[in-house]
């Protein structure tokens, strides 16, 4: 399945200004100096609010229930911050998550 939000870092375009005013023209190379910075990835199928008593007597093959149906999308953020929205998939024997739809943050 070939999303219509995959792209390369090489194809953003930073949107920057220089000193004159016009946007710059070194787009992703600027990005550069920050491709090894580690980031926490997480991606949350939905969650549950219980009791601390409820919480304890939880064992072996207890099953937990979401707020999130099934086939619902779910959330994907990047160092807390929501950024996307997805679907679990399996690859190789692992979960793995493909993103269906990126959330543009309004930046105030």
């Amino acid at each position: 399945m070939a999303a219509d939000n995959d792209f390369s870092l090489d194809e953003l375009d930073t949107g920057g200004m220089d000193a004159g005013g016009e946007k710059s023209a070194r787009g992703a190379r600027d990005l550069e100096a920050v491709y090894d910075v580690p980031v926490q990835v997480s991606a949350v199928l939905g969650r549950a609010t219980m009791q601390v008593s409820q919480l304890l007597r939880l064992g072996r093959g207890a099953v937990v229930e979401l707020d999130r149906k099934v086939g619902e999308a779910i959330d994907i953020y990047v160092n807390n911050r929501l950024i996307a929205r997805g679907e679990v998939v399996v690859v190789d024997e692992h979960l793995g998550v493909t993103m269906t739809e990126i959330i543009k943050a309004d930046r105030a």
